[in-house]
Protein backbone atom coordinates (compact mmCIF):
# COMPACT_ATOMS: atom_id res chain seq x y z
CA UNK A 1 0.00 0.00 0.00
CA UNK A 2 1.44 3.09 -0.93
CA UNK A 3 2.42 5.40 2.03
CA UNK A 4 1.46 9.10 2.13
CA UNK A 5 4.18 11.37 3.44
CA UNK A 6 3.42 13.00 6.90
CA UNK A 7 4.24 16.57 5.50
CA UNK A 8 1.92 16.50 2.93
CA UNK A 9 -0.89 15.06 5.40
CA UNK A 10 -0.07 17.92 7.30
CA UNK A 11 -1.00 20.44 4.48
CA UNK A 12 -4.09 18.12 3.40
CA UNK A 13 -5.68 18.80 6.90
CA UNK A 14 -4.80 22.20 7.07
CA UNK A 15 -6.67 22.85 3.76
CA UNK A 16 -9.71 20.66 4.65
CA UNK A 17 -9.90 22.97 7.97
CA UNK A 18 -9.93 25.97 6.34
CA UNK A 19 -12.60 24.88 4.11
CA UNK A 20 -14.61 23.96 7.32
CA UNK A 21 -14.29 27.62 8.54
CA UNK A 22 -15.25 28.96 5.37
CA UNK A 23 -12.47 31.16 4.61
CA UNK A 24 -11.77 29.32 0.87
CA UNK A 25 -15.35 30.25 -0.20
CA UNK A 26 -15.59 26.24 -0.97
CA UNK A 27 -17.86 23.97 0.04
CA UNK A 28 -16.53 21.90 3.48
CA UNK A 29 -14.45 18.45 2.67
CA UNK A 30 -14.85 15.36 4.24
CA UNK A 31 -12.42 14.45 6.79
CA UNK A 32 -10.23 11.25 5.88
CA UNK A 33 -10.78 8.39 7.61
CA UNK A 34 -9.01 6.60 9.98
CA UNK A 35 -6.61 4.20 8.19
CA UNK A 36 -7.15 6.02 4.76
CA UNK A 37 -4.52 5.33 2.63
CA UNK A 38 -4.41 8.73 1.24
CA UNK A 39 -5.55 12.26 2.82
CA UNK A 40 -8.49 13.69 0.70
CA UNK A 41 -7.99 17.34 -0.75
CA UNK A 42 -10.72 19.66 -1.08
CA UNK A 43 -8.57 20.94 -4.25
CA UNK A 44 -10.65 20.26 -7.15
CA UNK A 45 -9.86 17.64 -10.17
CA UNK A 46 -8.02 18.97 -13.22
CA UNK A 47 -11.33 19.27 -14.98
CA UNK A 48 -13.02 20.85 -12.66
CA UNK A 49 -15.00 24.62 -12.88
CA UNK A 50 -16.64 26.50 -10.76
CA UNK A 51 -20.34 27.07 -11.07
CA UNK A 52 -22.19 30.12 -10.10
CA UNK A 53 -23.08 28.70 -6.72
CA UNK A 54 -19.79 28.64 -6.22
CA UNK A 55 -19.35 24.21 -6.70
CA UNK A 56 -17.50 22.57 -9.14
CA UNK A 57 -18.99 20.55 -12.22
CA UNK A 58 -16.77 18.28 -14.00
CA UNK A 59 -16.15 19.53 -17.30
CA UNK A 60 -13.82 18.98 -20.42
CA UNK A 61 -10.43 20.80 -20.51
CA UNK A 62 -10.03 22.33 -23.42
CA UNK A 63 -7.22 24.58 -25.06
CA UNK A 64 -7.69 27.72 -26.68
CA UNK A 65 -5.43 29.70 -29.41
CA UNK A 66 -2.41 27.57 -27.68
CA UNK A 67 -3.74 28.46 -23.71
CA UNK A 68 -5.10 26.04 -21.68
CA UNK A 69 -7.99 27.19 -19.78
CA UNK A 70 -10.34 25.60 -17.35
CA UNK A 71 -8.13 24.02 -14.80
CA UNK A 72 -8.16 25.93 -11.04
CA UNK A 73 -5.22 27.83 -11.32
CA UNK A 74 -6.61 29.44 -14.31
CA UNK A 75 -10.08 30.44 -12.80
CA UNK A 76 -11.13 33.62 -13.21
CA UNK A 77 -10.52 34.74 -9.88
CA UNK A 78 -6.86 33.04 -9.51
CA UNK A 79 -5.13 33.96 -12.88
CA UNK A 80 -7.09 37.00 -14.25
CA UNK A 81 -4.45 37.34 -17.08
CA UNK A 82 -4.50 33.25 -17.90
CA UNK A 83 -8.29 33.41 -17.99
CA UNK A 84 -8.52 36.59 -20.28
CA UNK A 85 -6.07 35.09 -22.58
CA UNK A 86 -7.43 31.77 -22.97
CA UNK A 87 -10.99 33.61 -23.88
CA UNK A 88 -9.67 35.41 -26.70
CA UNK A 89 -9.43 38.70 -24.54
CA UNK A 90 -6.97 41.30 -24.79
CA UNK A 91 -5.86 41.82 -21.15
CA UNK A 92 -3.58 45.37 -19.84
CA UNK A 93 -1.34 45.40 -16.95
CA UNK A 94 0.77 47.86 -15.04
CA UNK A 95 4.83 47.60 -14.60
CA UNK A 96 6.22 47.44 -11.26
CA UNK A 97 10.00 49.09 -11.48
CA UNK A 98 9.64 51.02 -7.68
CA UNK A 99 10.04 48.34 -4.45
CA UNK A 100 7.23 47.94 -1.74
CA UNK A 101 4.08 46.07 -0.91
CA UNK A 102 2.43 49.75 -0.96
CA UNK A 103 3.51 49.92 -4.65
CA UNK A 104 2.21 46.83 -5.66
CA UNK A 105 -1.57 47.21 -3.94
CA UNK A 106 -1.70 50.26 -5.61
CA UNK A 107 -0.69 49.34 -9.56
CA UNK A 108 -3.10 46.15 -8.97
CA UNK A 109 -5.74 48.44 -7.45
CA UNK A 110 -6.02 50.28 -10.69
CA UNK A 111 -8.37 47.92 -12.14
CA UNK A 112 -5.86 45.70 -14.86
CA UNK A 113 -5.78 41.85 -15.02
CA UNK A 114 -1.79 42.43 -14.55
CA UNK A 115 1.08 43.72 -12.74
CA UNK A 116 4.85 42.68 -14.03
CA UNK A 117 7.71 43.08 -11.32
CA UNK A 118 10.72 43.81 -13.11
CA UNK A 119 13.66 42.86 -11.42
CA UNK A 120 16.25 43.36 -14.99
CA UNK A 121 15.45 47.16 -14.60
CA UNK A 122 13.71 47.84 -11.40
CA UNK A 123 15.10 48.53 -8.28
CA UNK A 124 13.59 44.93 -7.44
CA UNK A 125 15.63 42.64 -5.52
CA UNK A 126 14.85 38.90 -4.64
CA UNK A 127 13.73 39.71 -1.66
CA UNK A 128 11.49 42.32 -2.98
CA UNK A 129 10.21 40.46 -5.26
CA UNK A 130 8.97 38.31 -2.44
CA UNK A 131 7.26 41.22 -0.60
CA UNK A 132 5.44 42.29 -4.38
CA UNK A 133 3.92 38.63 -5.19
CA UNK A 134 1.61 38.21 -2.57
CA UNK A 135 0.57 41.99 -2.15
CA UNK A 136 -1.06 41.74 -5.81
CA UNK A 137 -1.61 37.98 -5.59
CA UNK A 138 -4.26 39.50 -3.00
CA UNK A 139 -5.84 42.17 -4.67
CA UNK A 140 -7.06 39.01 -7.44
CA UNK A 141 -4.72 40.16 -9.74
CA UNK A 142 -2.05 38.29 -12.27
CA UNK A 143 1.72 38.71 -11.40
CA UNK A 144 4.27 38.25 -13.28
CA UNK A 145 7.69 38.43 -12.66
CA UNK A 146 10.60 39.64 -15.41
CA UNK A 147 13.58 37.92 -14.30
CA UNK A 148 16.50 39.64 -14.25
CA UNK A 149 18.50 36.90 -16.99
CA UNK A 150 18.10 33.96 -18.74
CA UNK A 151 18.97 31.59 -15.73
CA UNK A 152 17.01 28.48 -14.15
CA UNK A 153 17.46 29.11 -10.76
CA UNK A 154 15.77 33.11 -11.18
CA UNK A 155 12.79 31.03 -13.17
CA UNK A 156 12.73 28.77 -9.93
CA UNK A 157 12.72 31.74 -7.51
CA UNK A 158 9.90 33.65 -9.45
CA UNK A 159 7.50 30.39 -9.63
CA UNK A 160 8.43 29.34 -6.20
CA UNK A 161 7.28 33.12 -4.59
CA UNK A 162 4.12 32.25 -6.62
CA UNK A 163 3.73 34.36 -9.87
CA UNK A 164 1.20 33.50 -12.04
CA UNK A 165 4.13 33.91 -15.12
CA UNK A 166 7.54 34.55 -16.06
CA UNK A 167 9.09 37.05 -18.34
CA UNK A 168 12.46 36.15 -19.66
CA UNK A 169 14.45 38.94 -21.52
CA UNK A 170 16.41 39.32 -24.42
CA UNK A 171 16.14 36.00 -26.25
CA UNK A 172 18.46 34.87 -29.11
CA UNK A 173 17.52 31.55 -30.22
CA UNK A 174 15.36 28.85 -30.40
CA UNK A 175 17.37 26.45 -27.88
CA UNK A 176 17.38 29.33 -25.09
CA UNK A 177 13.67 29.24 -25.96
CA UNK A 178 13.29 25.35 -25.26
CA UNK A 179 15.36 25.98 -22.06
CA UNK A 180 13.48 28.69 -20.34
CA UNK A 181 10.36 25.96 -20.68
CA UNK A 182 12.32 23.09 -19.12
CA UNK A 183 12.82 25.71 -16.21
CA UNK A 184 9.35 26.78 -16.23
CA UNK A 185 7.27 23.16 -16.05
CA UNK A 186 7.60 20.05 -13.59
CA UNK A 187 8.88 16.84 -14.95
CA UNK A 188 8.02 15.28 -17.31
CA UNK A 189 7.86 18.39 -19.10
CA UNK A 190 10.47 20.02 -17.56
CA UNK A 191 13.11 19.63 -14.90
CA UNK A 192 11.65 22.59 -12.29
CA UNK A 193 11.49 21.25 -8.84
CA UNK A 194 8.91 21.20 -6.59
CA UNK A 195 8.87 21.82 -2.94
CA UNK A 196 8.40 26.03 -2.61
CA UNK A 197 5.47 26.35 0.63
CA UNK A 198 4.30 29.80 -0.99
CA UNK A 199 3.24 29.14 -4.47
CA UNK A 200 -0.04 27.72 -3.61
CA UNK A 201 -1.21 30.68 -1.27
CA UNK A 202 -1.23 32.79 -4.28
CA UNK A 203 -4.00 31.53 -6.06
CA UNK A 204 -7.76 31.70 -4.21
CA UNK A 205 -9.30 29.26 -3.46
CA UNK A 206 -5.90 28.12 -2.19
CA UNK A 207 -5.00 24.69 -4.12
CA UNK A 208 -3.41 21.70 -2.24
CA UNK A 209 0.29 20.93 -2.99
CA UNK A 210 -1.01 18.06 -5.19
CA UNK A 211 -3.65 20.34 -7.06
CA UNK A 212 -0.55 22.49 -7.63
CA UNK A 213 1.51 20.11 -9.27
CA UNK A 214 -0.48 18.97 -11.19
CA UNK A 215 -1.52 22.05 -12.74
CA UNK A 216 1.14 24.17 -12.52
CA UNK A 217 2.24 23.23 -16.43
CA UNK A 218 -0.62 24.34 -17.80
CA UNK A 219 -1.60 27.56 -15.90
CA UNK A 220 1.40 29.09 -15.72
CA UNK A 221 2.59 31.54 -18.29
CA UNK A 222 6.03 31.28 -19.65
CA UNK A 223 6.55 34.45 -21.73
CA UNK A 224 9.86 35.59 -23.52
CA UNK A 225 10.92 38.44 -25.01
CA UNK A 226 11.84 38.99 -28.81
CA UNK A 227 13.89 42.34 -28.51
CA UNK A 228 17.53 40.98 -30.78
CA UNK A 229 18.23 40.47 -34.27
CA UNK A 230 18.80 36.81 -33.49
CA UNK A 231 15.26 36.44 -32.04
CA UNK A 232 13.66 38.66 -34.69
CA UNK A 233 15.28 36.34 -37.31
CA UNK A 234 14.19 33.03 -35.61
CA UNK A 235 11.06 34.45 -34.65
CA UNK A 236 8.65 31.30 -36.36
CA UNK A 237 10.38 28.80 -34.57
CA UNK A 238 10.57 30.30 -31.86
CA UNK A 239 6.88 30.98 -31.55
CA UNK A 240 6.38 27.17 -32.56
CA UNK A 241 8.19 26.22 -29.66
CA UNK A 242 5.73 24.45 -27.57
CA UNK A 243 5.36 25.34 -23.79
CA UNK A 244 5.46 28.84 -24.87
CA UNK A 245 2.27 31.13 -24.12
CA UNK A 246 3.44 34.74 -24.86
CA UNK A 247 6.34 36.41 -27.36
CA UNK A 248 6.52 39.67 -25.59
CA UNK A 249 7.94 42.43 -27.80
CA UNK A 250 10.68 44.80 -25.72
CA UNK A 251 10.62 47.85 -28.66
CA UNK A 252 13.67 49.51 -27.05
CA UNK A 253 15.98 47.06 -27.07
CA UNK A 254 14.65 45.56 -30.17
CA UNK A 255 15.11 48.80 -31.80
CA UNK A 256 18.62 49.13 -30.76
CA UNK A 257 19.75 46.03 -31.63
CA UNK A 258 18.50 45.93 -34.88
CA UNK A 259 19.93 49.55 -35.55
CA UNK A 260 16.86 51.74 -35.66
CA UNK A 261 16.96 52.89 -31.49
CA UNK A 262 13.67 54.70 -30.56
CA UNK A 263 14.96 58.23 -29.89
CA UNK A 264 12.69 61.46 -28.41
CA UNK A 265 9.49 58.43 -28.69
CA UNK A 266 10.07 58.52 -32.86
CA UNK A 267 9.90 54.85 -33.91
CA UNK A 268 11.19 54.24 -37.13
CA UNK A 269 9.13 52.17 -40.11
CA UNK A 270 12.03 49.89 -39.53
CA UNK A 271 11.40 48.65 -35.89
CA UNK A 272 7.41 49.51 -37.02
CA UNK A 273 7.64 46.74 -39.16
CA UNK A 274 9.90 44.33 -37.05
CA UNK A 275 6.83 44.46 -34.58
CA UNK A 276 4.52 43.22 -37.01
CA UNK A 277 6.75 40.67 -38.14
CA UNK A 278 6.55 39.28 -34.01
CA UNK A 279 2.78 39.97 -34.38
CA UNK A 280 2.25 37.71 -37.55
CA UNK A 281 4.18 34.95 -36.09
CA UNK A 282 2.40 34.84 -32.99
CA UNK A 283 -1.02 34.32 -35.56
CA UNK A 284 0.59 31.79 -37.27
CA UNK A 285 1.77 29.66 -34.08
CA UNK A 286 -1.41 30.45 -32.21
CA UNK A 287 0.58 32.11 -29.44
CA UNK A 288 -0.39 35.08 -28.41
CA UNK A 289 1.67 38.27 -28.55
CA UNK A 290 2.52 41.37 -25.78
CA UNK A 291 4.00 44.48 -25.87
CA UNK A 292 5.57 47.21 -23.79
CA UNK A 293 3.99 50.58 -24.24
CA UNK A 294 4.75 53.79 -22.13
CA UNK A 295 1.41 55.36 -21.53
CA UNK A 296 -2.49 54.85 -21.91
CA UNK A 297 -2.43 56.66 -26.03
CA UNK A 298 -0.32 54.26 -27.10
CA UNK A 299 -1.68 51.26 -25.34
CA UNK A 300 -4.88 51.82 -27.20
CA UNK A 301 -2.46 52.33 -30.20
CA UNK A 302 -1.55 48.82 -29.36
CA UNK A 303 -4.52 47.67 -28.58
CA UNK A 304 -6.75 48.37 -32.15
CA UNK A 305 -3.45 46.48 -33.75
CA UNK A 306 -4.12 43.18 -32.31
CA UNK A 307 -1.72 42.89 -29.48
CA UNK A 308 -2.94 40.50 -26.85
CA UNK A 309 -0.92 41.54 -23.38
CA UNK A 310 -0.03 45.34 -23.54
CA UNK A 311 1.61 47.21 -20.29
CA UNK A 312 0.02 50.79 -19.89
CA UNK A 313 2.00 52.38 -17.39
CA UNK A 314 5.23 51.94 -15.32
CA UNK A 315 5.32 53.50 -11.59
CA UNK A 316 8.86 55.43 -11.59
CA UNK A 317 7.81 56.94 -14.44
CA UNK A 318 4.23 57.79 -14.34
CA UNK A 319 4.96 59.19 -11.27
CA UNK A 320 7.22 61.56 -11.89
CA UNK A 321 5.23 62.95 -15.12
CA UNK A 322 1.60 64.04 -12.77
CA UNK A 323 3.86 65.22 -10.31
CA UNK A 324 5.61 67.66 -12.73
CA UNK A 325 1.88 68.24 -14.10
CA UNK A 326 0.54 69.43 -11.08
CA UNK A 327 3.78 71.50 -10.33
CA UNK A 328 2.76 73.17 -13.59
CA UNK A 329 -0.71 73.41 -12.89
CA UNK A 330 -0.07 74.84 -9.44
CA UNK A 331 2.33 77.54 -11.31
CA UNK A 332 0.05 78.07 -14.03
CA UNK A 333 2.35 77.09 -16.30
CA UNK A 334 1.20 74.81 -19.31
CA UNK A 335 1.40 71.55 -18.77
CA UNK A 336 4.22 69.25 -19.93
CA UNK A 337 2.93 66.21 -22.52
CA UNK A 338 4.51 63.05 -21.90
CA UNK A 339 7.04 62.46 -24.76
CA UNK A 340 10.29 61.14 -25.54
CA UNK A 341 11.59 57.52 -24.31
CA UNK A 342 9.73 56.56 -22.02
Amino acid sequence: MMQTHPFFCFVAKNDLDVGRLGLSGRPTAPTPQPGSSRAQSWAPPASAEPTPDGGDTPRAHKTIGGMNFGRGLCRTDSNRLGTALGQGRQSLGMWQMVPGANVSRLLARSGVDWVLVDCEHGNIDDGAMHDAVPAIAALGVSLIVRIPDMQSWMVKRALDAGAHGILVPLLRSVQQAKEVVQAAKFPPQGRRGFGSPFSCDRFSPMPSFTGYLQQANDALLTMVQIETQEALDAVDEIAAVEGLDVLFIGPFDLGNNIGYPILEGVVAPELDEAMTKILAACRKSGKKCGIYSTDGEQARVFKERGFDMISVATDYTALEFVLKQQLCAARGEERPSKKGSY
